[in-house]
């Protein structure tokens, strides 16, 4: 669901053969798929295990927070169509795990990297669910801005993400619509119903323009990334890209945005808005979240508690592969 520049990528340990280098180059400058078994920079493999593990994780992640509320949701219809999406997260993990294990890392190693602390996933769910608005903000602005950053997804230069994203941009396109639908109804609600919606826009906004990372200036891995065609726009493209749609459809229910710099530059023929707190945003990279040790703490307990499963998975599978082998 979400991708943001992160962490920083080293550089290759020792020099990659120059003709093999050539060759990549030119494919990836051809818009060809890298797949599994072709040949590829170990810095290329690198960025896209770090990315797409990233990516995952945040899928799995983020199935927490509105996890939370389907026991609360105001209607069967909320309960039923929140329960879907975040089966659709599940799902979306999976496919993202299974891609970054083509690129030669197991789904043990990822797992270990999130629950020690270094791999990262989306800063966006380290900020706390308060009210069933906050469901509406979540599927409007936070897939909103996933979307955005996802569709270009599509085209990336490795054949197996490019692959997972058709479908998770599919069923991204309706958690942003259900979202909004939320955001909606209540905003045509009661007063309180609509303070509520506002009240949720205000403290979602910000973070969620921080989705699509730091600036450009200071990404670390944008310059290469949109060389190897791993990344087809940039942070401040996206984010830009993401206001000028999103005002509106804000607008146009009667809520308002919580940036005071935020107004359209005709002579740009786009929305200027003010600076972000990327402190903030750095912080919460940090793991200082507000609810930052609360989603870790339950990601760490379903993972043991889940042991059983995965114990009884792998013997099923062995007694099956020796039944075949007998045969």
């Amino acid at each position: 669901m979400y991708t943001t520049e992160l962490q920083k990528t080293k550089a290759v340990d020792g020099i990659e053969d120059p003709e093999k280098l050539a060759a990549f180059e030119a494919r990836v400058a051809a818009d060809e798929f890298i797949e599994p078994k072709d040949w590829m920079p170990e810095a290329y493999r690198r960025t896209l295990t770090r990315q797409i593990s990233q990516h995952a994780h945040s899928e799995i992640v983020g199935m927490l927070p509105e996890g939370n509320w389907i026991g609360r949701a105001p209607s069967l219809r909320r309960k039923a169509i929140l329960l879907a999406k975040v089966q659709d997260e599940a799902g979306h993990g999976l496919y993202l795990y299974s891609a970054a294990e083509t690129l030669g890392t197991s789904r043990e190693e990822m797992i270990e990297a999130l629950h020690s602390g270094k791999a990262k996933y989306s800063t966006i769910f380290n900020y706390p669910t308060l009210t069933w608005a906050d469901m509406g903000a979540i599927g409007w602005l936070v897939d909103g801005a996933a979307i955005m950053n996802q569709v270009p997804l599509q085209r990336t230069s490795y054949g197996p993400y490019a692959r997972a994203m058709v479908r998770v941009c599919k069923e991204e396109s309706f958690h942003q619509r259900q979202g909004y639908e939320i955001m909606m109804a209540m905003c045509a609600g009661t007063p309180e119903q609509k303070r509520m919606a506002q009240d949720a826009l205000d403290r979602w906004w910000f973070p969620s323009l921080m989705m699509f990372g730091p600036p450009d200036d200071d990404s670390p891995n944008t310059a290469q990334s949109m060389r190897w065609r791993i990344k087809r726009d940039t942070n401040d493209a996206l984010r830009q890209k993401f206001v000028d749609i999103t005002v509106p459809q804000g607008e146009a229910i009667g809520l308002t945005f919580p940036d005071p710099d935020l107004k359209w530059n005709e002579e740009r023929g786009a929305y200027d808005f003010g600076i972000l707190d990327w402190e903030e945003f750095y912080a919460v990279v940090r793991g200082e979240g507000p609810v930052a040790k609360e989603r870790m703490k339950a990601r760490r307990d379903a993972w043991e508690e889940g042991a059983w499963v995965r114990e009884a998975a792998d013997a099923y599978a062995a007694k099956h592969a020796e039944k075949k082998a007998a045969a």
